[in-house]
């Protein structure tokens, strides 16, 4: 008797764990992921990705242990300068040509208290992957009175190195930070 009793439990949880997962996907026209390294260490050159995707998947409601992935085309960097974006996209940067995806996919999506989450995974970059830890912030929820969609916003950020991914190898620090800022502003939409 206790054996189906704790069977029938397991099953219970496994059923309304599986009944809460939610999928979100990123509303592009309201998202972004940008960067910014330091010039001739003087000065903050930014940019961003114009061509990207994103989603979570989430078994609480809380977002705590859901899982996120975004991929960005090396293809859509802009600085507001073409002939910099265009540098970039050579294989003296990012190589678009022959790798032209950024791609995370978390391991792990902590809460860190209040409306912070750790966000632990693989970040693949110049044909390299590495693992990285971002922060994130819960900024909320709400329905999108247009769409009548629930709404989740986060802040993403974080910092890498640019040697870890082999980008820009030929480029000394001084004339472009080894760190390189990375923040994303995502607002998901329940599917």
């Amino acid at each position: 008797m206790k054996k189906v009793t704790l069977s029938l439990a397991a099953g219970l949880l496994l059923v309304s764990a599986t009944t809460f997962a939610q999928s979100w996907s990123v509303d592009k026209m309201h998202s972004s992921i940008g960067f910014g390294v330091t010039h001739l260490t003087i000065s903050e050159i930014q940019g961003n990705f114009g061509t990207f995707d994103g989603k979570i998947t989430d078994a609480k409601a809380d977002f705590d242990g859901a899982k996120i992935e975004f991929t960005a085309d090396v293809n859509s960097i802009n600085t507001n300068v073409e002939p910099r974006d265009k540098h970039l996209k050579s294989a003296d940067f990012f190589d678009a040509e022959k790798m032209p995806t950024i791609a995370f996919k978390s391991k792990t999506f902590k809460k860190a208290g209040g409306k912070n989450y750790k966000v632990t995974g693989d970040l693949t970059m110049h044909g390299v992957t590495k693992p990285v830890t971002f922060d994130a912030v819960y900024n909320g929820s709400t329905v999108n009175p247009m769409s009548k969609k629930t709404m989740a916003g986060f802040t993403v950020t974080g910092n890498v190195k640019r040697s870890d991914f082999g980008v820009g190898a030929s480029m000394p620090e001084a004339m472009l930070s080894e760190n390189v800022k990375l923040k994303a502003n995502f607002e998901f939409s329940k599917d």
